[in-house]
């Protein structure tokens, strides 16, 4: 099923997350701002779901991650955490999501998303709320953000995807500190061990900025090019330059490639079409 994305709208789901689209630009929201976004298992749902809702939406070009009220994602509901009730009978162990439980998939699938994902990050982003931001393609700090890898701390380990997103952005050495010691550090360190992209002091509006930017580039290249930032951790050397020649051989001359050229030449903003 295709969803179109063209207008403004909005969406509600299981009342933990909002995703409005508008000019092609979707933004989710954590919608929690009365428990500073924790995550219980209602939440787990809404992120999958939202995800799984922009994976089919026709014209979406970009997606923004951020969290409402004080802060990112405190991490776990921790009175969620003690009532196993609410858990019900679910497995950590079963593949629910593809490759992922649900937990899991809360994190993961902005990766999976087929378009850009900018995590505007504000407030505390612990535990698993900083593994929801590193599923994000690119993440902006607030300076006074406190970030913490948060899950020793109450008896557990990251299992929301962490050691994949945080492989080959953070160094082995930082990472296992940061996991052992669970202490918290701000945006310019954040920065400066490679869970963040960049600092900004207003998050969300540079989210929109570059979201707006990226909307406006031939939607095929950009899908193209975050496939192949995906792909090319798991390939050769070999297979890595087969796969740009492949992705290089689709775009050219196609109908958007040829606009954003003229349009260039033009000195006119292009007109893209979607996939």
């Amino acid at each position: 099923m295709k969803f179109h994305a063209m207008n403004f709208h909005a969406m509600d789901f299981h009342d933990r997350v909002t995703v409005t689209i508008d000019d092609r630009v979707a933004h989710v929201l954590l919608d929690r701002a009365d428990k500073m976004n924790a995550i219980d298992h209602a939440m787990f749902d809404a992120l999958a779901a939202a995800g799984h809702y922009l994976h089919d939406a026709d014209g979406v070009r970009c997606v923004i991650l951020s969290g409402a009220g004080r802060a990112f994602c405190a991490g776990l509901d921790l009175a969620a955490m003690a009532d196993p009730a609410q858990w019900g009978d679910s497995s950590l162990i079963e593949r629910t999501h593809g490759n992922a439980n649900l937990m899991q998939q809360a994190a993961m699938i902005w990766g999976k998303l087929p378009v850009p994902v900018i995590a505007a990050v504000h407030g505390v982003c612990f535990g698993g709320g900083l593994q929801i931001a590193s599923g994000a393609d690119i993440r902006i700090v607030a300076p006074d953000a406190r970030l913490c890898v948060m899950e020793t701390k109450w008896g557990l380990v990251p299992d929301m995807g962490g050691y994949l997103l945080w492989r080959g952005n953070v160094r082995d050495d930082v990472l296992r500190e940061l996991i052992y010691t669970h202490r918290e550090f701000g945006g310019d360190e954040a920065v400066q061990l490679g869970f963040a992209t960049r600092v900004e002091a207003d998050p969300l509006a540079g989210a929109w900025t570059m979201a707006r930017q990226i909307a406006a580039t031939s939607p095929q290249a950009i899908r193209a090019a975050k496939s192949l930032a995906n792909r090319s951790p798991d390939l050769s050397a070999d297979q890595i330059l087969l796969a740009e020649s492949h992705a290089q051989h689709a775009l050219l001359f196609s109908r958007n490639q040829i606009e954003a050229v003229r349009a260039g030449m033009e000195n006119r903003p292009p007109e893209f079409v979607d996939p």
